[in-house]
């Protein structure tokens, strides 16, 4: 029961959307968003969810067959003023499917103009791989980076065309409560849908994750962008849940908020390609090969927790700011690619609205996580690094920023 508890005044500020792939190991740790999201509407009326929640576990209202059934389903509802409703419960949906995201998106764009909600943002809740793909399936596949946007896209239109007259709605924010989504591969296919706002984990996430009280620092900040991305990446770093016999952990190492604004992104692409191309052109010059490759391996990868093992993929996905700032300081390269370099970390960072890293994350042996400000690039020093998963039909190469900056051009001087 929720006691002593501010209550904002009613005035809908927020759809916030909740789409939790539960049908692998994550069940029943990440059901505590949704228990969370309940509290979160109970003290601020601004806010009301809507929820689609595949999962094996069985909770009153959904099932009145109660604890006992544990068949994997598809529980579909809203959250509002402490309250559930509109519940629908049916056989599980493959929440890894374009279309069943795209739906969700349409339905949570529909709540939103019926409940004359300010934004919309929707919150994906699963296991995720950076530019591999996210919302990973029972047999350990996962929904393509381009598919995810394209969902969102294809939302944006099933409302569009079903409510002319709210048309101009969009999905102003996307929250990544999966492992690694911090990418500008990501970022990139997020703008092009229209998002503005990505809020994301470069590294590894510890379940349950990004609180669902972050949907109060968005309906709390709607005039205020910076302050909302503060408000957020604080509640994601302060958030600690409870370990038992071991403490308290914090649900990530390190946590950003970008703003996806066209103009910022078409720069940051720009001055990326910029440097790719250069660097490309260059490379056959004494010595620059050898740099370019040094400074790189010297930028950890991510997943840096002890006993991550030597194949895990995303260890080529370094931090953008750090290796792009470790080239313009680096003297043993000209000019021009030192210039190059300070222009695509000064684009890149701005993008970046808000993040905070930990110098000692305790949950990871005390790993450093103190350069992981900002998206990742994914950046492989060997051949195997380039797709190594792709073996199982993922790649991470294959998105239109890859392309669209020429990151094949740096590779190819890298590995």
């Amino acid at each position: 029961m929720l006691q002593n508890v501010t209550i904002t005044p009613a005035r809908r500020s927020l759809e916030f959307g909740i789409y939790r792939d539960g049908d692998n190991n994550l069940d029943a740790i990440q059901e505590s968003t949704l228990s969370q999201a309940l509290q979160t509407s109970a003290r601020d009326s601004r806010v009301e969810f809507t929820v689609e929640d595949t999962t094996r576990e069985s909770r009153a209202p959904f099932n009145s067959a109660g604890d006992k059934v544990r068949k994997l389903h598809t529980d579909e509802y809203t959250i509002s003023n402490g309250d559930i409703g509109n519940v629908r419960s049916e056989k599980a949906a493959d929440m890894s499917d374009e279309a069943n995201l795209a739906r969700f998106v349409a339905r949570t764009l529909d709540n939103a103009q019926a409940s004359g909600a300010k934004q919309t943002w929707i919150d994906l809740v699963d296991h995720g791989g950076g530019d591999g793909g996210g919302l990973q399936t029972g047999d350990g596949s996962v929904m393509s980076m381009p598919d995810i946007a394209k969902a969102i896209s294809d939302g944006l239109a099933m409302h569009a065309a079903a409510h002319p007259d709210d048309a101009r709605r969009s999905i102003d924010g996307v929250v990544a409560n999966q492992c690694l989504m911090d990418t500008m591969g990501f970022a990139d296919a997020l703008s092009k849908a229209g998002v503005r706002y990505l809020a994301a984990s470069p590294e590894t996430m510890l379940a349950p994750g990004v609180p669902s009280d972050v949907a109060h620092a968005i309906a709390s900040h709607e005039n205020d962008p910076g302050a909302m991305a503060k408000s957020v990446v604080n509640d994601v770093m302060h958030t600690k849940y409870d370990a038992g016999d071991f403490g308290g952990f914090g649900p990530a190492a390190a946590f950003d908020v970008l703003d996806l604004d066209q103009t910022k992104m078409r720069l940051a692409e720009s001055s990326i390609k910029r440097l790719n191309d250069d660097v490309s052109a260059e490379a056959g010059a004494k010595g620059v090969r050898d740099v370019v490759r040094e400074d790189a391996g010297a930028i950890q990868g991510m997943v840096r927790f002890p006993g991550a093992s030597k194949d895990m993929p995303w260890r080529a996905d370094r931090p953008a700011i750090a290796f792009y700032d470790r080239l313009a300081g680096d003297e043993r390269l000209d000019a021009r690619l030192r210039n190059d370099a300070a222009a695509a970390a000064h684009a890149v960072g701005d993008l970046v609205l808000a993040h905070r890293e930990s110098g000692e994350f305790a949950p990871f042996g005390g790993a450093d996580y103190s350069d992981a400000a900002g998206p990742t690039i994914h950046l492989p020093t060997t051949r195997y690094q380039i797709d190594p998963w792709a073996s199982g039909g993922v790649v991470e190469t294959k998105n239109a920023f890859y392309k669209d900056v020429d990151e094949d051009a740096m590779t190819g001087v890298l590995a």
